[in-house]
């Protein structure tokens, strides 16, 4: 009977490590940095097949202490897995300490850290600008487009005349002078005249002198 007893309670032992270790271990959470598309993520899987309620932590590291938390979220396992996802932008190489707490099993981090790949998420490729001109470019004569008329130029019979009286010689200062006192055209006409009156007159003196002689004959 003793012997019973001691194999019963050996039996009972037994079963209650096997049922806690069963309940939940670290060894039931897995870590994975990944792309998806061209976003980065970190998944967590928990493959605990009594679904006991989980809370996982991802922090990112540097030099052994964390630089930020990255998030929190809780999970239930299954015997087949069931995964959470962190939306992180992680740099190649980088390294995240991942912590799971599962009262009163667990209170551990995944061994060991998390590194993710050599290789980023590939971006979409944004527009290259367009290439500055240079100073010989926006010095360069632009293309003359079809169908624009070129300038004519100025015909030589729609040019303004040339002043003659500008470029004709002025008077001379003595001819100005003759034109004033009579050495016109009209000079000749004027002395022909003076000179009738003349002969006139002395025709006149001539006969008056000659009849004051016979008056005084008398």
């Amino acid at each position: 009977m003793r012997a019973l007893g001691v194999a019963s309670a050996s039996a009972a032992l037994a079963l209650g490590a096997a049922g806690t270790a069963a309940a939940s271990s670290i060894g039931d959470f897995s870590a994975e940095a990944k792309c998806v598309g061209d976003n980065g993520v970190i998944t967590v899987t928990d493959v605990d097949p009594k679904g006991i309620p989980a809370t996982v932590s991802v922090f990112l590291e540097n030099n052994g202490a964390d630089v930020k938390k990255v998030g929190e979220k809780a999970v239930e396992g299954s015997r087949d897995g069931v995964t959470i996802t962190f939306e992180e932008d992680w740099k190649p190489n980088a390294e995240y300490r991942i912590h799971i707490k599962a009262e009163p099993y667990v209170d551990a981090d995944i061994e060991p850290n998390l590194t993710t790949p050599a290789t980023a998420c590939k971006k979409k490729q944004e527009q290259a600008p367009s290439p500055t001109p240079t100073p010989s470019d926006s010095a360069s004569t632009p293309a003359e487009e079809p169908g624009t008329p070129a300038p004519s130029e100025p015909e030589s019979g729609s040019s303004a005349p040339a002043d003659t009286a500008s470029n004709a010689p002025s008077p001379a200062v003595g001819e100005s002078n003759l034109a004033e006192t009579g050495a016109g055209s009209n000079t000749g006409l004027i002395a022909g005249v003076a000179g009738a009156l003349v002969v006139v007159g002395g025709g006149a003196v001539f006969l008056g002198m000659r009849r004051r002689g016979s008056d005084s004959e008398r």
